[in-house]
């Protein structure tokens, strides 16, 4: 009772698994869910070719990029992962270019994409719960979502509209919480965490 009360731990809620993947990144390289184990992702779902629309997006990315050391990572792996959901445009090829415009180094920064429209659908829209819908244009409704995964595949944070806090000081707190929970969840303090955990002692 008084764990819950006081709070002496605060944590991310467990929200459920993330999907397993095979994707190409912008270097025509294979990247796996399996691959990113045991390093922090931050997921985010665009285009190339959104122009204006994912504006805020790349620099809520640029801003949580800047501001890194705010979270203290230390020795935590961390991975900025954008996902194009254009199948049909964004290979890799034109996700390298793109990621060049942006000023976005290859080894943090992974601009993905699906080999057809089908894989994707099932792994953002059914494994992400991320909206999307393509125009006969080329263009795309789409949710402008932030999602935050640990090192065992788990999604521990979902940001699909600004708060009180800006979604990158927000996030930026929430990775900063899942670094420590990382170098602090051995031997007794474990159980500590996963105190916190069934006691929901969940962080705003």
């Amino acid at each position: 009772m008084g764990f819950k009360v006081f709070q002496p731990i605060r944590v991310l809620p467990r929200i459920q698994l993330a999907p397993t993947f095979t994707l190409t990144d912008q270097t025509g390289a294979s990247l796996t869910s399996g691959s990113l184990r045991g390093q922090l992702a931050l997921y985010t779902f665009a285009y190339t070719r959104c122009g204006a629309a994912c504006e805020a997006q790349w620099q809520t990315l640029r801003e949580i990029h800047t501001r890194l050391p705010e979270a203290q990572l230390g020795e935590v792996p961390f991975n900025f992962i954008i996902v194009s959901i254009d199948a049909e445009h964004d290979r890799p090829a034109v996700l390298s270019q793109f990621a060049a415009s942006l000023g976005a180094e290859a080894k943090t920064w992974r601009f993905v994409s699906a080999s057809d429209a089908n894989r994707l659908k099932t792994l953002v829209g059914e494994g992400f719960g991320v909206y999307y819908s393509p125009h006969s244009s080329g263009a795309f409704d789409f949710d402008p979502v932030f999602v935050l995964v640990d090192g065992l595949g788990v999604i521990r944070g979902e940001y699909r509209y600004q708060t009180e806090a800006p979604n990158a000081s927000r996030i930026l707190r929430h990775l900063s919480m899942l670094a420590e929970e990382v170098r602090n969840s051995h031997g007794l303090t474990k159980y500590v965490y996963e105190a916190a955990h069934y006691f929901l002692c969940y962080a705003p």
